[in-house]
């Protein structure tokens, strides 16, 4: 018998660790996930991983249309939970749901907060090369991710991590954050700690242009560019007109030292044989790796040479 009963709002897979952990030390009373959408080229109706991992664990699930609203709140308070833990749901809660737990609602914020308020926190840390970020286990209240913070759990960033690997790693660590912390937050055996607003940063929601790449910007952040982008919404250039989707790069060994002039102006393909593809940027140069041409399938930098489908003297966003 389990002391804590929870209800756990989340929707996509970085979520389903922490509902795994949850059921693992409280009666978890209901799972509220957003509504099933079209996914994948043939736009097929799919459910939300936490939705389908709540059906194997035989959970009660909720996908409501609609959150601000008597009938939602209602339900909510019906279920007598000590706490709601929330993660990755997708919506802004209104206070009648946030205040219906008896110690209301609780977030594992993907971020060391104050930092990376907002809706893409992984997304952003990795464009802003940051070197490592966390899960803030918070007490939520109605401005966004400003609640006072029970504790916080670093994970470090490494050069090569996309947004998609750390939101992997960033899962499990919540799952810990679950066993370690909840129940003593719940209990009241953890203090929170008023976050300080004067060191917040934001991490707004992303849109599709938020993936076009600048190569005016040095190399370095060009290459953080693309891993933050991927998978969604994907880093993104144009070549003679049509779009050309970056979907990994590296960093050149050559890379130039801070403030000297680029070998050539910023998008240029400086050279393009089988050793692989080099673009200047507005510092240094970065190498492609893996890129998809519009109309065409996926390719390897080599291979895009070999076809002498990018060259050398090209310039990409011109």
């Amino acid at each position: 018998m389990f002391g804590v009963r929870a209800l756990f709002f989340g929707t996509p897979a970085i979520a389903v660790p922490a509902l795994e952990a949850l059921t693992e030390i409280a009666d978890v009373v209901g799972v509220i996930c957003q509504p099933d959408r079209p996914s994948g080229r043939g736009l097929e109706v799919k459910a939300p991983p936490v939705k389908a991992r709540a059906q194997s664990l035989g959970l009660e699930v909720m996908q409501p249309l609609k959150i601000r609203t008597p009938e939602f709140a209602e339900w909510v308070r019906s279920k007598n939970a000590d706490v709601g833990l929330v993660i990755a749901y997708g919506r802004i809660l209104p206070l009648a749901v946030l205040s219906a737990p008896r110690r209301g609602c609780m977030n594992l914020h993907a971020s060391i907060l104050p930092r990376y308020r907002g809706a893409a926190p992984i997304t952003w840390a990795i464009v802003r090369g940051e070197k490592e970020t966390g899960i803030s286990l918070m007490q939520m209240d109605e401005g966004c991710d400003t609640g006072p913070v029970y504790s916080i759990h670093r994970l470090p960033i490494s050069d090569t991590m996309t947004a998609d690997d750390l939101a992997t790693e960033l899962g499990t660590l919540a799952a810990r954050v679950v066993q370690i912390d909840l129940e003593k937050a719940v209990r009241g055996e953890l203090e929170p700690v008023p976050q300080d607003s004067a060191e917040a940063t934001t991490a707004p929601l992303l849109k599709k242009e938020d993936g076009r790449i600048d190569f005016r910007l040095p190399a370095s952040a060009v290459h953080n560019h693309v891993r933050g982008m991927t998978p969604w919404p994907g880093a993104f250039t144009t070549l003679e007109g049509k779009t050309f989707k970056v979907l990994s790069t590296r960093l050149a060994l050559k890379d130039s030292a801070p403030g000297a002039t680029p070998p050539a102006a910023p998008g240029t393909v400086v050279s393009a044989d089988k050793n692989g593809i080099a673009i200047a940027c507005g510092e240094g140069e970065v190498e492609l790796v893996r890129a998809q041409m519009e109309g065409r399938k996926a390719l390897g930098a080599t291979e895009l040479a070999a076809h002498r489908l990018i060259r050398a003297g090209m310039v990409f966003g011109a």
